[in-house]
This record gives structure tokens, C-alpha cells and sequence, in this order.
């Protein structure tokens, strides 16, 4: 990349784990000598000293809040300027719009909202919804137009998902249709994975990073930012809702306005389980926790033919990392209180494993084909500097996502599925260990061993045939 199309300013809002990695990703990428790197955020890094003599960061200790926002951000972000949101209970969409008053480029991973957005149980379940969240973000648009680029949840997943589903589209078109040629527009992709036959689309993660030193009683341990997970993992499960789809699950409920590509079932996250399948360990179980590419991928895949609309299921099946597990199962039994101690894992405090992230389209001829990229932690650090092998996958994201941004500065207000996946991957692919494909045929209820009754047995890709 032309070190001279960089910003004069680069603004990180929240600097935690994925910050610290993009960091080491954008040095081999600029000279961020020529570079002014401002960091805002609540919690002083551990390695800030290291931060401010290696790249001259400037860091700001403070905490932002809707009172605050504007009368710390307005002497900072002008023109030449590039705002990057990697922060929790920070307001997306208020940030979003400082930015494009500024005339700046902005980029987040998530629609990220004020404090209690995720879990205040005075609002509403559907308004603690991604899809509420979603619905905020396209009325913002619609009001803005054009404008500097804002990319709106571009980091691993949400973001480089949307780009590995419309690759594996084409691989799938290119093995299955005789004179296959690759969409070229919206209606042309939902056309596709139509013609497919593609019902049920999962966001199927596997991390089997092994931590040094073992969880502590009371502590939560992840591979990526813990805050950002319990955010998630608490707020109400949710799904890109399949035209297939014959019943709502228990405690499931449609939305009332807006796209109505999506459902929410009245429970956490991190409460439901569904079968899933990876290269790694083939057939095994993920959590449903919300990601907003579950909704922005099944409204983008919808269409109408001959007048039937099509539209597949599409959700995220997370299995964390061991010690994740065990955190996120002692805080649901501590009734979900934030944890005493949080532990970001360490490159140095990780001893082997890898993440596997991709997507798992199912339904077609050949059943299940995962397409995604399992990255080692050796890879990782062999890579770039301070990375696991999760935080690279985010950080690629951000990074293809923010070179995007560069290349197109005039786009307004943009999501994944609005840019162009060739482009986007090309840039991360470096950092991704290698894509790779894998058929299986594996289904929902292969092995199931009949002692307790099927919930339809008459089209194993019901969602709830993959419920446990």
C-alpha cells in the first residue's frame, strides 16, 4: 500500500487486544512515523510504554460518554482523519456521525451502542437485538446519503464472513452449475445460492488455542476481548430467518418492522447450543451467540423468484476456546455478574491450537461445504507481533476493511456486503493462514441415536434439527 494515500491521523477509540494488533499489521503497512496515532480508552494499556516508543502513540485515558462525546472528539477528528472504533458501550452510530460532519473515515467491527444498549432489561428484547441495532444503522444512513466512507462492522466476524460466503458461493457455482458465471449484483447472488439449493448458512468458528496457565476460579479467560464477549453472549439469541423455515423455535419471535429477515429467541446467547460442523473436529457444538452478520447476510441473500421469496438461514456457531468455555459456563452460573478477573490470552500465553473460522453452507447437492481459514498460533506469530491467532483474524479484517475505506473514501455509509469481496480478501488473505474448502456430508441428525424424538425428521436443515 502507497504510504502516501494514508491519513495524516489515525484515531483508535478503545485500545485493547485487537487494537494492539492492528497496530503491528498497520506498521508493515505505512510508515507510521509520518503517521499521528491518538488511543482513547477508559483502561490504561499494559503495554503502553511499549505503544508510545515504538509508534509514538499518544494516549488518552478517558472514558466517553453521550455528555462527553462530542466536546472530546471535535478538537480531535478533522479531514485527513481515520477513526477507528474498537471500543465497547461506545455509540457506533454517534460516532459515525461526528465522522462524516468531520468529513473523516470511520471504521467499527460491531453497531456498538451506549451502556445498557445490550442488557437493560427496562428496554424492550427486540430493541437489545443486533437487528434493532441494524435498523438504527440503515435509518441513519438513508439520513446522512453519501459522504466519507464509513464501514459499519468490518472485523473477522462480522466482516470477513461476508466476503468468505460469497467466495464460497462462487466455488460452490463453479463445482455445481455447467457455465457457472459469478453474480455481478445484489439480486444475482440471492439468484445463486437459490439455484444452489443453499438453505442454512453458519458462521462455524472453532478455537482450540490451549492456554499456558489454566483458568482461576472467578476468572474469565478468552482469546479475545472479554468485554466484547460478554456483551454479546448476553444479549438475546438471534438468526437470519430461512424462506424453508416450516416453525419458530420455543421462545422464538419475529420482528415487527423493518427487513423481517431475522429472529430473536427470548434467551441469552450464550444459553443455546446448536450442532455444528468444522474441518477441525468435524461434527460438534457452537453457541448462537448474536452477530449482526447473521442479519446483514440473510437479508443480502433474499430475493424474490417467480414469486416466492428465498431467503436462507444464517447464524453464528461459536465454539471458544477450552477456557472460554468454562468462563462463559461459571458466569451464566453466577447468574451472569461481571467477572472479578478478566484475561485477555497473551501470544506468550498460549501453547498451541489454532482458530478455524469460515462458513458452513449446507442444504446443496454435495450437503456441507466449509470455506474459511484456520490460522496456527505459530502462524500468528510468525505473522505479526503480539497476535493470537484470533486477534489476526479480527485485525486482518480491520485492516482490509480500512484499506478499502482508502481506496474508496467517498462511499458513505457502508456494510460488508457492499464492497467488493475480491478486493477485500485479497488484502486480508495474507494475514488468514490460507483459505481452504472442505465438503462433508454431514447433516443436523446423521447421528442421532433415536433416543429421544426428531423435530422433523422430514427436512433435516429445520433449524430446530440443529438445536440441542
Amino acid at each position: 500500500m502507497n504510504a502516501l494515500i494514508a491519513p495524516g491521523k489515525i484515531i483508535f477509540v478503545g485500545f485493547g487486544s485487537i487494537a494492539e494488533s492492528f497496530v503491528a499489521l498497520l506498521d508493515q503497512t505505512h510508515d507510521l512515523a509520518r503517521i499521528e496515532l491518538i488511543a482513547i480508552d477508559p483502561l490504561r494499556p499494559p503495554r503502553q510504554e511499549f505503544f508510545q516508543s515504538e509508534y509514538h502513540l499518544n494516549f488518552i485515558q478517558a472514558r466517553l460518554d453521550p455528555n462527553n462525546l462530542r466536546d472530546m472528539l471535535t478538537p480531535l477528528v478533522e479531514r485527513d482523519c481515520f477513526v477507528i472504533n474498537l471500543s465497547t458501550d461506545v455509540s457506533s452510530l454517534d460516532l459515525i456521525e461526528l465522522c462524516h460532519q468531520a468529513g473523516a473515515l470511520y471504521l467499527d467491527t460491531c453497531i456498538e451502542p451506549w451502556p445498557g444498549g445490550y442488557s437493560d432489561p427496562a428496554q424492550p428484547m427486540a430493541h437489545r437485538t443486533n437487528y434493532h441495532l441494524r435498523e438504527c444503522m440503515l435509518k441513519l444512513k438513508k439520513r446522512l446519503g453519501g459522504g466519507p466512507t464509513a464501514v459499519v462492522a468490518h472485523g473477522a466476524n462480522p466482516g470477513l464472513v461476508s466476503h468468505l460466503v460469497k467466495q464460497a458461493l462462487v466455488n460452490l457455482g463453479n463445482d455445481l452449475i455447467p457455465g457457472f458465471t459469478p453474480p455481478q449484483c445484489r439480486e444475482d447472488w440471492a439468484r445463486t445460492s437459490k439455484e444452489l439449493g443453499v438453505k442454512v448458512i453458519h458462521i462455524a468458528e472453532y478455537d482450540s488455542q490451549v492456554a499456558v496457565e489454566p483458568k482461576a476460579r472467578g476468572e474469565f479467560v478468552n482469546t479475545w476481548s472479554v468485554n466484547g464477549f460478554i456483551s454479546e453472549a448476553q444479549q438475546p439469541a438471534e438468526l437470519g430467518w430461512g424462506s424453508h423455515e416450516k416453525s419458530l423455535p420455543e421462545q422464538g419471535f419475529e420482528h415487527e418492522s423493518g427487513s423481517k429477515a431475522a429472529i430473536y429467541i427470548g434467551k441469552p446467547g450464550a444459553t443455546v447450543q446448536v450442532k455444528t460442523w468444522t474441518p477441525h473436529d468435524q461434527e460438534t457444538l457452537g453457541f448462537l451467540v448474536t452477530h449482526n452478520e447473521a442479519i446483514s447476510i440473510a437479508d443480502f441473500l433474499t430475493g424474490t423468484f417467480t414469486d416466492e421469496t428465498y431467503r436462507p438461514t444464517v447464524h453464528y456457531a461459536y465454539r471458544p476456546c477450552d477456557n472460554a468455555i468454562l468462563s462463559l459456563l461459571e458466569w451464566l452460573g453466577k447468574s451472569r455478574q461481571d467477572p472479578a478477573l478478566k484475561r485477555v490470552l497473551k501470544s506468550e500465553e498460549i501453547a498451541s491450537g489454532a482458530d478455524h473460522l469460515g462458513v458452513l453452507l449446507m442444504g446443496h447437492r454435495k450437503s456441507c461445504y466449509w470455506f474459511g481459514s484456520t490460522l496456527s498460533i505459530e502462524q500468528a506469530r510468525a505473522l505479526a507481533p503480539l497476535n493470537t491467532a484470533t486477534t489476526l483474524q479480527v485485525a486482518a479484517g480491520v485492516l482490509a476493511g480500512y484499506l478499502w475505506a482508502l481506496n474508496h473514501p467517498d462511499a458513505g455509509m457502508v456494510e460488508a456486503e457492499d464492497m467488493d469481496y475480491q478486493e477485500v480478501l485479497a488484502y486480508a488473505a495474507p494475514y488468514l493462514g490460507g483459505l481452504q474448502g472442505f465438503f462433508s456430508d454431514w447433516n443436523p441428525v446423521q447421528n442421532d441415536p433415536g433416543t429421544f424424538a426428531r423435530n422433523d425428521p422430514s427436512d433435516v436443515w429445520q433449524f430446530n434439527n440443529f438445536l440441542v
